[in-house]
C-alpha cells in the first residue's frame, strides 16, 4: 500500500528489539509531532508520529510498535506486533489495514541476535526497510558492516544511521517513502532461520581480527570472536553493578540520589504552582497598590473571586474548576522529574543492570526486576510510579505492580504522619524518627504481602521469566529524555487530569454544600464585636464634640484596645462559621453517617469526617481536622495543632488517645485515600475494576489491621 491518494500519508510499522534505541529513533524523526494513544481492547500504548518533508507535508506517518525479541512469542506485546502487521489492528483513532512498509530497528553493535527478529519480519511479504541503528558505536567498537552486501542478502534496504547524531536519518525518512517488498524469503523454522542469522552475519559483518579477510570468507565464527574484543569494558563494568553485595551498594546510592533529586527539585516548581493557584501571603508585602497585593495574594483563586460577581458560580468556579486544575497541575513536576532521570538512567543501560539485580528479591512474591523503579517512584508519588509500570513487559506483573504501588509510603502521607508522631512522641525525636521508619517498613511489607496474595488469587498464572538484554553503556540522549518527559507529562495531563479536575469539583461539592446558617455562638460572638464598635465610636464621637485639636496618642489607646477586641471577636466567630460549615456539609453527614463502621477503630466523628474528606487526598486530612477543630485551615502553624491535639469528644474525653494514635497511624499508612491514584490507576491498568479492586484490597487491609492495633491496645490498657 502507497501513499494514499488526496495526500494522504503513509502508514509504517516501526518494530525493534528492546535496546536497540528505536525509541531514540522515533523522537529524532517525529520530535514533539505525535500523539500517543492505545491499541483498542489493549493497554499497550501506541504512538503515531509524522515524518514531515523538505515541502512540508506529511508524507510518513510512523506507528512505534512495543519492543520484542520476537513476533512468535505468547506475550501481549508480540501479539499486538502480529495484528498490526497482519492489518487486523491500528492504534485508537487511526484505520485498520496492513502499513504500506514496516521499518526494522536494529543495534549494529548486537546484528546477530537483531537478525532473528528481521527475518521474521520479511517472512511476512511486506515491504520493509532494516535501519542500523547505532552505527557510530559499531565503528568504535571496530565493527565493520558491509551495507550492500547485507542488502543482497536480506533482499531489502538497509540504511546506516545513529539517532544520537541524526547521521542517515534523510537516507531512511527517503527509504521508507520507498520501500519495496523484500526479493527473499527466510526459512519458516526456527532452526532455519537462526542458521540463516548465523550465515548472514558471517558474510556481512567484520571485526578488527579479520578486518583484511573479503565478505565471503567471513564465517559465523566471527561472533564469539567479536565478544571477547569488544565486551570487555562492559564485562568489567557488570562484574561491579551486578555482583550480589557490590551491585546492591551502587544501586541503593544511585536510587537515594534519584530520589532526592525528586524531592528536592520538584518541591519548588509544586511550591510555585501552589501559589499561582492559592495565593502566597509573602507576596503581598512586595506589591501596591492594596488591590494589586490582594490579587497577587490570593493568586488565581483570589483573581476569580475579584473578577467575578458573588453567587455559585464564583464558588464553583474558584472552589471547584480552578483548584481541581491546581490539583492536577501540581502533580506534574514529580512526574516530569522522574520520568526525565527515568529516561537518563534508562539511556546509559544501567537500569537494565539494576532490574536484574532486584530480580532476585522480587521474583519470590511474584514481581519481577522491572517492577522496582515503579514502586521506588511511588515514595515519591504513587502517580509517576503507576505511570512507570510501563517498562514492565508482563500484563499480569505490571497489573500486581499498578495494584500495590500506592502502600509505598508517599510524600503526601507526611503530614498525618507528622501530626501523629507528635502527639505519641512529644519532645522524643528519636522515637519519632523511629515510627517514622517504621511507617515506611510497614507500607513496603504490606505491598509485597498482597502481591503474594494477589498473584496467587485474582491474578494467579505462570511466573513469567524475565527476559532482560543487557545494553552496552553510552552518554544518555537528553533529547530523548526530554522528548519522552514531555510525552508522558501530556498524556497525564489529558488522561488522568481530567478525572482528577472532575473529582476535585465533586468533593469541593460535597465539602461546601448544603449552605447552613451560622451557629448561635458565632451570631453572638459577632453581636459583641458590633456592640464593642459602636460604643467606641459614640466614645470617639463625644472626644471629637469637646475638643477641636486632635485626640493625643494617649487618649486613643484604650480605642485601640477595643477594635482589637473587636477583631478577635469576629475572628472567633469566623473560625465557628467554618467549622460548623465543615461538619454540616454533604461530606461532614456522610463522616458523621459512617462514624459507626470507624468506630471500633477509636475514630469519633470528627475524625471520620478527615478520613471521608481525605479521599480528595490524604494531606487534606490535617487540614480538615484544623477547620473542625479549630475553625481555621492553616494546620502548618504550632497553635493550631497543639489545638488540633487537644481536641476532644462529646462527652469530654481526648479524641486523639494513644491507642487512637496508633490506630490512625496504621490506617493511613495503609489505606487508599487518594482519589486521584485511583484515576489513573484506572487508565494505566485498562478499566475502572482494576481501580475498584484496589480501593477494596487497601480499605479492607488498611481497616483489619488499624482494627487488629486498636483493640490490642486497648486489651493491653493502653488509653
Amino acid at each position: 500500500m502507497g501513499a494514499g491518494s488526496g495526500g494522504s500519508p503513509r502508514r509504517v510499522a516501526l518494530l525493534g528489539n528492546p535496546n536497540t534505541g528505536k525509541t531514540t529513533l522515533f523522537n529524532r524523526l517525529c520530535g514533539l509531532r505525535h500523539k500517543t494513544s492505545n491499541f483498542p481492547g489493549t493497554t499497550q500504548e501506541a504512538r503515531i508520529g509524522a515524518i514531515r518533508s523538505d515541502e512540508g507535508g506529511d508524507r510518513v506517518h510512523l506507528i512505534d510498535l512495543p519492543g520484542i525479541y520476537s513476533l512468535e512469542l505468547a506475550q501481549s506485546e508480540s501479539a499486538v506486533c502480529r495484528e498490526v502487521l497482519a492489518g487486523n489492528l491500528a492504534p485508537r483513532g487511526e484505520p485498520i489495514g496492513a502499513p504500506a512498509a514496516v521499518c526494522v530497528v536494529v543495534d549494529s553493535a548486537n546484528l546477530a541476535r537483531n537478525l532473528l527478529l528481521v527475518g521474521e519480519v520479511l517472512g511476512r511479504r511486506l515491504p520493509t526497510v532494516v535501519a542500523l541503528n547505532m552505527i557510530d558505536l559499531a565503528r568504535r567498537s571496530g565493527i565493520r558492516i558491509e551495507p550492500a552486501e547485507l542488502e543482497r542478502q536480506l533482499g531489502c534496504s538497509v540504511v546506516e544511521c545513529s539517532a544520537r547524531s541524526g547521521e542517515g536519518l534523510d537516507r531512511l525518512a527517503s527509504a521508507l517513502a520507498t520501500a519495496r517488498v523484500p526479493n527473499r524469503t527466510p526459512p519458516g523454522t526456527r532452526e532455519g532461520l537462526e542458521e540463516w542469522a548465523d550465515s548472514v552475519y558471517g558474510l556481512c559483518v567484520g571485526h578488527p581480527h579479520d578486518a583484511a579477510a573479503p565478505p565471503q570468507e567471513r564465517g559465523p565464527a566471527a561472533a564469539p570472536r567479536r565478544a571477547a574484543t569488544t565486551w570487555s569494558t562492559t564485562d568489567r563494568l557488570d562484574r561491579v553493578f551486578t555482583h550480589p553485595f557490590m551491585g546492591m551498594l551502587v544501586f541503593v546510592a544511585v536510587m537515594t540520589g534519584l530520589l532526592m533529586v525528586v524531592f528536592q527539585l520538584a518541591t519548588y516548581p509544586m511550591d510555585w504552582i501552589e501559589a499561582v493557584f492559592s495565593g502566597n501571603q509573602e507576596w503581598v508585602a512586595a506589591w501596591q497598590p492594596a488591590w494589586i497585593a490582594e490579587l497577587v495574594g490570593g493568586g488565581l483563586t483570589g483573581l476569580v473571586e475579584h473578577l467575578m460577581p458573588p453567587g455559585i458560580l464564583r464558588e464553583l468556579v474558584a472552589g471547584g474548576v480552578v483548584s481541581g486544575i491546581g490539583a492536577t497541575v501540581i502533580f506534574v513536576p514529580q512526574i516530569a522529574l522522574m520520568f526525565f532521570l527515568i529516561s537518563l538512567l534508562e539511556d546509559t543501560g544501567y537500569l537494565a543492570r539494576a532490574a536484574f539485580l532486584m530480580d532476585r528479591l522480587l521474583r519470590p512474591f511474584g514481581l519481577p526486576g522491572h517492577s522496582f523503579v515503579p514502586l521506588l517512584s511511588s515514595h515519591a508519588c504513587a502517580l509517576p510510579g503507576i505511570m512507570a509500570t510501563r517498562t514492565i513487559p508482563d500484563r499480569r506483573q505490571r497489573l500486581l505492580t499498578i495494584l500495590i504501588a500506592p502502600f509505598m509510603t508517599c510524600s503526601a502521607r507526611l503530614p498525618v504522619y507528622v501530626l501523629v508522631t507528635v502527639l505519641l512522641f512529644r519532645d522524643r525525636p528519636l522515637m519519632a524518627a523511629l515510627a517514622f521508619v517504621g511507617c515506611y517498613a510497614l507500607g513496603a511489607a504490606a505491598g509485597l504481602a498482597s502481591a503474594l496474595v494477589l498473584g496467587r488469587t485474582v491474578l494467579r498464572g505462570a511466573h513469567r521469566p524475565m527476559i532482560l538484554e543487557l545494553p552496552t553503556y553510552k552518554v544518555p540522549s537528553l533529547r530523548t529524555a526530554m522528548v519522552t518527559t514531555f510525552d508522558r507529562s501530556v498524556v497525564f495531563l489529558k488522561n488522568a487530569g481530567t478525572n482528577i479536575l472532575a473529582i476535585s469539583i465533586v468533593l469541593w461539592w460535597l465539602g461546601s454544600y448544603p449552605k447552613v446558617d451560622p451557629p448561635d455562638a458565632a451570631v453572638q460572638l459577632r453581636q459583641m464585636a458590633a456592640e464593642i464598635r459602636q460604643t467606641r465610636l459614640a466614645d470617639s464621637n463625644v472626644h471629637d464634640s469637646r475638643t477641636a485639636q486632635p485626640a493625643e496618642p494617649s487618649a486613643t489607646a484604650p480605642v485601640g484596645d477595643r477594635d482589637r477586641a473587636a477583631d478577635e471577636l469576629e475572628e472567633r466567630a469566623d473560625q465557628l462559621e467554618s467549622s460548623h460549615a465543615k461538619a454540616s456539609s454533604f461530606a461532614g453527614r456522610i463522616g458523621k453517617a459512617v462514624q459507626p463502621v470507624f468506630a471500633p477503630l477509636g475514630f469519633d466523628w470528627q475524625l471520620t469526617v478527615g478520613v471521608v474528606t481525605s479521599f480528595a487526598a490524604r494531606e487534606v486530612f490535617v487540614s480538615t481536622m484544623a477547620v473542625i477543630v479549630t475553625g481555621q485551615d492553616d494546620a502548618e502553624s504550632q497553635g493550631v495543632l497543639e489545638q488540633v491535639g487537644d481536641a476532644r469528644r462529646e462527652d469530654g474525653t481526648p479524641v486523639f488517645t494513644t491507642a487512637t494514635c496508633w490506630s490512625l497511624l496504621v490506617y493511613y499508612v495503609l489505606a487508599m485515600q487518594c482519589l486521584p491514584t485511583l484515576a489513573v490507576t484506572a487508565r494505566e491498568a485498562g478499566g475502572v475494576r482494576w481501580a475498584f479492586l484496589q480501593l477494596a484490597w487497601m480499605s479492607v487491609v488498611a481497616y483489619v489491621a488499624a482494627l487488629i492495633v486498636h483493640q490490642v491496645l486497648i486489651a493491653s490498657g493502653v488509653a
